[in-house]
């Protein structure tokens, strides 16, 4: 058993290397051929030209605009939007069904690195306002139409996230009913057709921004459904778990496309890569003892509603203070490495001293012992790294962690 165990341990060190060497010599060959470029160049001029001829169909279908319809189109885009999830994922963790709240997180953050990788590659237009009427009920919706358009985001987490909700909830039952599998997947393409004619009434997208959307959710979720187990397998062992991802984590930092303009995509994809870093963790470190499958879930004797709510009123303000000190202590160390190794930083949101100013970059005496650090600055050219990225993702990790190991924990304490 011992050397079974050990040759385990010695093919799966094998394939996490396999993967790091792969992320980071993509990275290297997409900098230095210039991929991004090559790729816009082709796709950007067919994609622009669509957006404007599907203009005269997206006034058609605005010309049934009243109030109802925009408060019903913009109440379900909130709905499925990210931050939704990203407030409702904490809850499917302390409600037991940990494996499901696991492979949840995993796919929305993936969905998302693909999505806006795709965006920003392309940097394809959003129909234009005006003459098309764009509707933004929130600041969310406001944040989402500073992105780029193909692919609709929504449409294809919507593809992804119904569609492994529905696979869950029918593999878990004791048996196999044709009715529930037919009306559950009717459900789930209303609600994507819901979602995918919202998007278009309320000027957010144009036709072939929906149709990629749904054409890449449906890949994603296939090769999730395949891949998801042994996922989750990987995830719960005691495999380096914990150090693979966390270097995984700092490459996909750098394994980002840069778009034609500032956006907030990769904003977001820092916050859920910090989000899958913190739960990974966390969930590896205490699977046994809070997120086995055997674990208490809602509704059942061990776990009653009266319970449950007894757990979001202490989780919820405890997630939201070590978010606050996850902040926190990021701005106050991480500006001090970066200086102590002699990174050059900006600060574009964080820290107001650091707005448009490279710290690091005033002296002319000899750095040594960073030459690599610099050397990899320059191949990456960048002329100093925004250090928000770091304070956000160490911010989302604490998050994060806090959700699976610091609150339960805290409910092992007093009793939930």
């Amino acid at each position: 058993m011992k050397k079974i165990l050990e040759r385990s341990m010695e093919g799966s060190g094998t394939w996490q290397g396999l993967v790091l060497v792969g992320v980071v010599t993509w990275i290297c060959a997409s900098s230095y051929l210039k991929f991004t470029h090559k790729f816009r160049s082709l796709l950007q001029p067919w994609v622009a030209r669509q957006v404007v001829g599907g203009v005269p169909l997206i006034l058609r279908i605005q010309k049934c605009q009243n109030g109802v319809l925009d408060a019903f189109f913009s109440g379900l885009s909130c709905v499925v939007s990210v931050p939704f999830y990203t407030a409702f994922l904490p809850l499917l963790f302390w409600s037991g069904h940990g494996r499901l709240a696991r492979q949840m997180t995993l796919l929305i953050a993936f969905c998302d690195y693909l999505g806006n990788c795709i965006k920003d590659v392309v940097s394809a237009p959003r129909p234009s306002c005006p003459p098309v009427r764009r509707i933004t009920a929130t600041k969310d919706e406001e944040d989402n139409a500073m992105e780029y358009g193909l692919p609709s985001s929504h449409t294809l987490n919507t593809v992804c996230l119904s569609g492994y909700l529905l696979h869950y909830v029918l593999s878990s039952l004791e048996y196999e009913s044709v009715s529930i599998q037919y009306y559950g997947f009717a459900l789930a393409c209303l609600l994507v057709a819901l979602i995918a004619f919202g998007r278009i009434y309320l000027g957010m997208h144009s036709v072939v921004d929906i149709v990629s959307g749904l054409a890449i959710g449906v890949l994603i979720l296939g090769l999730w459904l395949t891949v998801n187990e042994k996922l989750d397998d990987f995830i719960t062992s005691k495999q380096n778990v914990s150090s693979f991802w966390t270097a995984l984590s700092f490459l996909l930092l750098f394994a980002y496309p840069t778009p034609e303009h500032p956006t907030p995509s990769y904003e977001y994809h820092t916050a859920f890569n910090g989000v899958t870093l913190g739960i990974v963790t966390g969930v590896q470190q205490t699977y046994s003892q809070f997120h086995h499958e055997a674990a208490p879930r809602i509704f059942s004797p061990e776990l009653p509603i009266s319970s449950y709510l007894g757990r979001v009123m202490v989780g919820i303000p405890t997630i939201l203070l070590v978010k606050f000190c996850s902040k926190s202590l990021a701005k106050w160390t991480l500006p001090m490495v970066s200086n102590a190794l002699g990174i050059p930083i900006r600060s574009s949101m964080y820290i107001p001293k650091l707005k448009g100013y490279a710290s690091g970059k005033k002296t002319d005496e000899p750095k040594n012992s960073v030459g690599y650090l610099q050397k990899l600055c320059e191949f990456l050219s960048h002329d100093s790294f925004d250090i928000d990225t770091g304070i956000r993702f160490f911010q989302y990790a604490g998050l994060a962690w806090s959700v699976v190991d610091l609150v339960p924990s805290l409910f092992s304490y007093v009793n939930l």
